[in-house]
């Protein structure tokens, strides 16, 4: 067993839970290592306090719960069995009452809580959504060495879409050869649908890019990520196009000012909210707090956004080996947006970024 499902399990036992049953597919592949998409079947891993743990997935996805290198029994399922009746046998198995069932409140569906309660009607639901949370939050070396290379690529789909801005090309296009040379290394996933926003579309935080022409004093802002060995990258960069107004400079050098002071208290023992409200002050006494219309950021890892959320009400603190993303940004309609966004990892000594494309305005032409 490993040390994470070792964690889990101690927590179940410590708690007095009949058994924690698991079926995110992110959460899944935190504790077992396998990933799967399930779609509308069944996946899930069930852990008890004393009893071996198993994983319930359909027939078809044995092998690859095999290959991902599972221990643990397997109970698949065809299409055309009844896999409620299957996953109540195997409890019954380790059991004798079903009391006390940790789930995924916030992921577990009404129908889904309804059919367990049928198969157990003297249950009870608690919250397992907490404690995953923590777990993951804190990420070994492992982790953190995936999470360097995912970052690594996501540079390099900034420095594919920054070259490709020159050759005439909307902003499908550049996103048609940002993907298609990331493909080239291996990558079959982004962590998010990829943005490039130019001109008045890039004072829109979560824009849809289209077939417009990048013109000239435009402003040009990516935003992309990976999804690397089942770990997400997330970076924003942003150029502009030819020329540069004093008023875009001005905005750009206070995003850039903003996101600088963020890094600075960045370390173990800083609460997480003055990480957000050192930047938003900043942005503010500039002219700009009416334009920055979001979090700082937000926890990386198996999904592009986890715990913990970095805004200004979080009285939580930055522990090492945390990881989450830094992103001020200003966004003026009829001017255009800025915002430049990092991967940073809490280390014992401070911070490091992940994510190192160059962050001085740079000038396409």
């Amino acid at each position: 067993m490993n040390k994470r499902l070792e964690d889990l399990t101690e927590w179940v036992k410590e708690n007095n839970y009949t058994y924690a049953f698991i079926q995110s597919k992110y959460n899944v592949f935190y504790l077992s290592n396998f990933k799967s998409e399930p779609h509308e079947r069944l996946l899930g891993l069930v852990i008890f306090p004393d009893k071996e743990p198993f994983l319930i997935c359909p027939n078809m996805e044995k092998v690859s719960a095999k290959a991902s290198g599972w221990k643990g029994e397997i109970v698949g399922y065809n299409d055309s069995d009844n896999v409620w009746e299957l996953f109540q046998n195997a409890v019954k198995q380790r059991v004798l009452e079903v009391e006390m069932i940790a789930i995924e409140k916030e992921v577990l569906s009404y129908s889904r809580s309804e059919q367990l309660l049928s198969l157990f009607p003297n249950a009870k639901f608690v919250s397992a959504d907490h404690k995953l949370r923590t777990l993951r939050m804190i990420k070994d070396e492992m982790e953190i060495s995936i999470l360097r290379e995912a970052a690594k690529l996501a540079d390099f789909g900034v420095e594919v879409g920054v070259h490709e801005i020159g050759k005439g090309k909307n902003e499908m296009e550049i996103i048609a050869t940002i993907e298609y040379e990331l493909k080239k290394k291996g990558i079959r996933e982004m962590s998010f649908s990829t943005m490039v926003l130019s001109g008045e579309k890039s004072a829109e935080p979560h824009g849809h890019p289209g077939l417009k022409g990048i013109s000239s004093g435009d402003f040009v802002l990516f935003d992309l990520g990976v999804v690397y060995e089942g770990y997400c990258s997330d970076i924003t960069r942003t150029v502009a196009y030819q020329t540069v107004t004093d008023k875009q400079k001005f905005i750009y050098d206070t995003v850039l000012q903003a996101q600088t002071l963020s890094l600075s208290i960045s370390k173990p023992g800083t609460r997480i909210g003055d990480i957000d409200k050192i930047a938003r002050d900043y942005i503010n006494e500039a002219g700009y707090g009416d334009y920055f219309t979001h979090r700082i950021g937000h926890g990386l890892g198996i999904e592009v956004h986890e715990f913990p959320s970095m805004s200004e009400n979080n009285d939580d603190y930055l522990y090492s080996g945390m990881v989450y993303t830094i992103e001020p940004g200003i966004y003026v309609p009829e001017i255009g947006g800025v915002r430049i966004e990092d991967d940073v990892l809490i280390t014992e000594e401070g911070s490091e970024c992940l994510t190192t494309f160059p962050k001085n305005l740079q000038i396409i032409k």
